[in-house]
């Protein structure tokens, strides 16, 4: 089963786009507390969550302890619930060979982010991988998107447009080639986006709205990614409450925008 079909049968079996992400940061438990407050964050969002999403920075940030923590984690994960590993890595093609091994074959994540920018022999180490999918950097949720990746280019297109093209030059590869959007900066860059899967962040403490992406009527399995808004709202609620509620606000936003 490719990636998108997985990520798509996942989506219809919860009624789910949720992705949450998993952004440990060590309290006044310190790192040896971090494995068992990931779990009961898994355990209890698992059957609300379209995928799950570990940002490598926090873990890397504990040092070598948290990339044990990271990968006892991602031994541990439910079968059911696909696993985008953040990684954002680029570099030239004989290094990003390596990573895609570390990532696809040693932690057996289901896909994995890349910053495009090295060019089309920097991701096509990560495009022979059966099952697997990778999501390219193309508009992110900051405000320095605007910088580069919102460019207009001499012939009218956008900077972010040479990133999907590049997805589009890798169409009947094993892998299957998504892009990154921010929920924050989505307006007017959703219609220039193939119909491939979306990973969006921006949604929840970054403030982005869903009305644009629920109006834009695609067809891809695109998911929506919150992380401090499932793990450290100060809310009253449990993982698995705040789970169910976002999974529930991001549906209804669908459900208006095609009613």
């Amino acid at each position: 089963m490719r990636y998108r079909e997985r990520l798509s049968a996942r989506i219809a079996a919860t009624g789910s786009r949720l992705c949450v992400g998993l952004d440990p940061r060590p309290g006044a438990g310190g790192i040896e507390a971090v494995p068992d407050f990931l779990k009961q964050v898994v355990d209890e969002t698992w059957e609300h969550a379209a995928a799950f999403k570990p940002n490598m920075a926090y873990f890397e940030a504990m040092g070598l302890r948290g990339i044990e923590i990271l990968e006892n984690l991602l031994g541990a994960m439910p079968s059911e619930v696909p696993v985008i590993l953040d990684a954002k890595r680029s570099d030239i093609g004989e290094t990003q060979k390596y990573y895609a091994h570390s990532y696809f074959a040693h932690w057996k994540v289901d896909a994995v982010t890349l910053n495009p920018f090295l060019g089309y022999d920097s991701i096509e180490p990560f495009l022979g991988w059966e099952g697997k999918g990778i999501y390219l950097l193309a508009v992110t949720s900051n405000a320095g998107s605007a910088d580069f990746q919102r460019q207009t280019l001499a012939d009218g297109r956008s900077v972010f447009e040479l990133v999907t093209a590049l997805g589009e030059r890798a169409a009947g590869m094993a892998t299957d080639v998504g892009y990154v959007v921010g929920l924050t900066n989505a307006g007017g860059v959703l219609s220039k986006i193939p119909d491939a899967p979306l990973l969006v962040p921006g949604l929840g403490a970054q403030g982005g709205d869903l009305a644009d992406l629920a109006a834009a009527a695609r067809s891809a399995p695109d998911v929506i990614n919150v992380s401090r808004g499932v793990l450290y709202a100060d809310d009253g609620f449990s993982f698995g409450e705040r789970a169910k509620r976002w999974a529930e606000r991001i549906a209804q936003s669908y459900q208006e925008a095609v009613a």
